[in-house]
């Protein structure tokens, strides 16, 4: 049987021509040269020599070690560089040239595909809310009063954004159970996962100026998976009063790939009826609809052991954007901002071990792997997926 062609791909493969999404990649050979790509089935197309060759008006954003003058250059440029790469993997006048620039995906190092500028976490999924609110008050509203009223979030550390497949350390910090008369220090003994999805912002916007429920589509570049990687124990004895810190900012993964939004069109969907009535900058019924159909699934050490729906997210992701900006604060190219933990109304669809346990345990041990998947519906029955999310536990460091 002749060997398939690289281009030639399976109609259900969720990386072919609907897809296309943008990482950066270096190769044995040139290990120091970090260059973007584009990943097509299981090769990687080198966006940098494909410039060089077809003499695209953009080589010089494409020549860049990081995707952020792409991100920079807004929506028009972004739509055209996608078109020409879809001309590049699908027009057969192209295919000998594009085929001498695709490397093997098994054949590269990947990196970190931009630069985080800031970085920000919601809590924007009601099944995870309340099952978290019923575990930590269980003699309380599940929900605090302000919770349908406003995504929920925080401001995390971007400089512990972590490409997959970076080691993860076992955090060490202060702990104390309820029943200890004074906290301890050592290793977390409850450290989980967050399955959650994340949007980079591409185009800026100028301080003091909000950015709309319209604006989405114009500063949001594209879509990742993202696992923020928590020590439940450190976070609550430390989260009272000001929120999240040492438990949360010791790492979070993200995919190599960057989905482009245009690429999630098909997927898009109505969000869960809402019953509280939202204000009126976070106002979306008039609008396009703001879920994404994202099904996701969580594997431990390669047992699944949920499928969390993105879909079923109570605010949106455009939502989030337009509460995160409506004080005038700006985006800068490269945010990064992450849904909170996606989890569904069945007891197989919970993003985090907090959940699945209900609070029991068992947490994640050294040297467990945990992987990160997802894939949307696309154009013509298609898929289109989202590059994984993969970390193991490293023991703590004593010194």
């Amino acid at each position: 049987m002749p060997e398939q062609h690289p281009l030639d791909l399976p109609e259900d493969h969720p990386f072919g021509p609907h897809t296309l999404p943008y990482g950066v990649f270096s190769t044995a050979d040139e290990p120091e040269r970090r260059r973007i790509g584009v990943r097509y089935g299981d090769h990687v197309l080198d966006l940098n020599a494909l410039a060089a060759t077809s003499g695209s008006p953009h080589a010089d954003l494409l020549a860049a070690p990081t995707l952020n003058p792409l991100l920079a250059a807004g929506r028009e440029i972004w739509q055209a560089v996608r078109e020409a790469v879809r001309t590049a993997v699908t027009d057969p006048a192209h295919r000998s040239t594009t085929e001498s620039l695709l490397v093997p995906l098994s054949g590269v190092t990947l990196h970190l595909p931009f630069e985080v500028a800031d970085y920000v976490d919601f809590y924007a999924s009601e099944h995870h809310a309340t099952n978290v609110g019923r575990i930590f008050r269980p003699n309380a509203d599940a929900l605090t009063p302000n919770w349908k009223h406003l995504p929920i979030g925080y401001h995390g550390r971007s400089g512990t954004v972590v490409v997959s497949g970076t080691p993860v350390v076992r955090p060490s910090g202060q702990r104390k159970a309820p029943a200890d008369a004074a906290p301890v220090f050592g290793p977390s003994t409850r450290l989980d996962i967050e399955a959650e999805v994340g949007f980079v912002v591409g185009t800026p916007s100028a301080l003091g100026e909000p950015v709309g429920l319209d604006g989405f589509r114009e500063h949001v570049f594209g879509v990742c998976l993202v696992n923020d990687w928590s020590a439940r124990d450190i976070q609550a004895w430390e989260y009272v009063p000001l929120g999240p810190f040492l438990g949360k900012s010791f790492a979070t993964s993200v995919s190599a790939w960057i989905t482009p939004l245009d690429a999630l069109d098909h997927a898009r969907t109505a969000p869960p009826a809402r019953d509280v009535p939202p204000l009126p900058y976070l106002d979306d019924s008039d609008t396009e609809p703001g879920g994404i159909d994202l099904r996701i699934q969580v594997d431990i050490n390669g047992e699944t052991v949920a499928r969390p729906p993105f879909s079923a997210m109570y605010w949106t992701a455009a939502q989030q954007l337009a509460h995160m900006t409506v004080n005038g604060a700006s985006l800068r190219t490269g945010d990064l901002y992450a849904s909170g933990t996606v989890s569904g109304p069945e007891p197989d669809q919970l993003g985090c071990l907090l959940e699945l346990t209900q609070g029991k345990g068992p947490f994640l041990e050294d040297g467990d792997e945990v992987t990160l998947t997802a894939w949307a519906p696309g154009p013509e029955g298609s898929r289109i997926g989202l590059g994984e999310v993969t970390g193991r536990i490293r023991p703590a460091r004593t010194s």
